[in-house]
């Protein structure tokens, strides 16, 4: 009797006793600009080569503009895109370049191109690796000396986390999404639930989530603390991998073997979590941290220690204020957590015919090229433009701002990424995470309203 993750875990063991360090083989190692140059520049001072280039995939993210692509100002950011090109051509390695057709978002595009497949371990140097996990895969972020060593040896020194499992029940009301399900799982459990574990969601709410939705949920288990994200693989897993570019051509061989990825039963768990959504409401976070949320009809809570404080005082909010007094100037749509075709189509339904606060800057940034041009091609981008969008061109852009994409100095944001942290969107940037819907609500009328009204009205 075992979990998905332990079958997963147990298929890449090379060496190594339990309850310690143990060798797993990696099956695909995805890099981006920023953490691997060392890793790079490591292996050329130890005369070494990449073990399996066929097994490493390099994309351009974190530094891309979008609105001019390429034109990069940024010194720093001009120089690790250009050390990356040189490294992958070096080395041998294939590169979604900026401007190609899949460049994107890594935790986009290798889903996308078929690359993220069930039971494979795979790595990256960025956190949100988790987010792979969402297809029945070992998925997790990775440091610099680590990606050195999986260049080098296709391995990884590990030590196995125990595992938990978390269920989800219950139907979501219209106007409630995946991205409401996390922030009110880790409203609830906190920011350090999953510390030392590797999550698995699953019930009957997650069978009936698209793989967009899952992925969603899975990207954010690590601001639970958890370093993996799972949910088992099923038919529409299968569905989403069929023609992809890095899919098995026959796929149907390799769908027993993938199906028969999961848990024999919950009492496999070392611990348990249940979450009933049935009644849940869209949720934003008023803080600094993915778990200082609540929901949309809540009043914000009161001040329990010195970092509610410190958040308060940074966000210029007070305990018993609701959601919709958040003066809104900012809004984001895009990142690896919602940056999908769906995220996309689900914001536009909402602003359609319709137009943008005028104290409001609002930016769409598809988080891949492949959907930029799906987008395109239903007429999304210019519902977007014709309520005072801006359509921008695929990338990470305002998640982290590392580049010209950055939240003016104490303008509050209403934001589809992953994190709210202190100047993480730009300097005293005022971060509030929500789903797609909810951001495009937000920026119609100047502050967050509740969008279950006005997706029934156009239900």
């Amino acid at each position: 009797m075992n979990t998905l993750f332990d079958k997963v875990w147990q298929q890449h063991v090379i060496t190594g006793a339990e309850n310690e360090a143990q060798l797993l083989y990696i099956d695909l190692q995805l890099i981006h600009e920023v953490t691997s140059p060392q890793a790079f520049e490591g292996l050329r001072q130890a005369g070494r080569k990449v073990r399996r280039p066929d097994k490493t995939f390099g994309m351009m993210d974190h530094n891309v503009p979008t609105k001019d692509i390429h034109t990069i100002t940024d010194l720093v950011s001009k120089k690790q895109m250009d050390t990356l090109r040189q490294n992958c051509a070096e080395f041998e390695i294939e590169l979604c370049d900026n401007g190609s057709k899949n460049q994107g978002i890594v935790h986009m595009v290798g889903p996308e191109l078929g690359l993220t497949q069930p039971g494979k371990t795979i790595v990256c140097g960025d956190s949100h690796t988790a987010t792979h996990g969402a297809f029945g895969a070992i998925a997790f972020g990775i440091g610099t000396s680590e990606v050195e060593h999986v260049l080098a040896t296709q391995t990884l020194w590990q030590k196995k986390p125990k595992t938990m499992g978390i269920e989800i029940t219950g139907t979501l009301q219209p106007g409630v999404y995946a991205k409401d399900i996390i922030l009110a799982l880790i409203a609830t459990l906190g920011v350090d639930f999953g510390v030392g574990y590797a999550v698995e969601f699953y019930g009957e709410t997650i069978r009936s989530l698209s793989m967009e939705e899952r992925m969603t949920i899975c990207n954010m288990s690590i601001e639970g603390g958890a370093k993996m994200g799972m949910i088992a693989p099923d038919e529409k897993t299968i569905d989403y991998l069929k023609g992809r570019p890095y899919a098995p051509e026959d796929i149907e061989m390799y769908s027993k073997t993938w199906l028969d990825l999961k848990t024999d039963a919950p009492s496999c768990y070392d611990a348990y979590r249940h979450l009933d959504i049935s009644a849940l409401s869209p949720y934003i976070t008023w803080g600094t941290n993915p778990e200082m949320g609540v929901s949309i009809e809540d009043a914000f809570p009161k001040i329990t220690d010195h970092n509610d404080q410190m958040a308060y005082d940074y966000m210029a909010l007070s305990p018993g204020q609701f959601a919709k007094d958040i003066p809104i100037e900012y809004v984001f749509i895009g990142s690896c957590t919602n940056g999908r075709l769906s995220d996309l189509k689900e914001a536009a339904a909402i602003i359609k015919g319709k137009t943008i606060d005028p104290k409001v800057t609002g930016i769409v940034v598809p988080g891949s090229r492949p959907v930029r041009k799906a987008a395109e091609a239903i007429g999304l981008d210019q519902i977007f433009i014709a309520a005072g969008f801006e359509w921008r061109e695929p990338g990470c852009s305002m998640c982290l701002g590392m580049n010209p994409d950055q939240v003016p100095e104490f303008v509050h944001c209403a934001s589809t990424s992953n994190r709210n942290f202190v100047g993480r969107q730009g300097k005293n940037a005022r971060t509030h995470l929500c789903s797609p819907a909810m951001a495009a609500a937000a920026a119609l009328h100047g502050h967050f309203v509740d969008v279950r009204p006005l997706v029934k009205e156009r239900a």
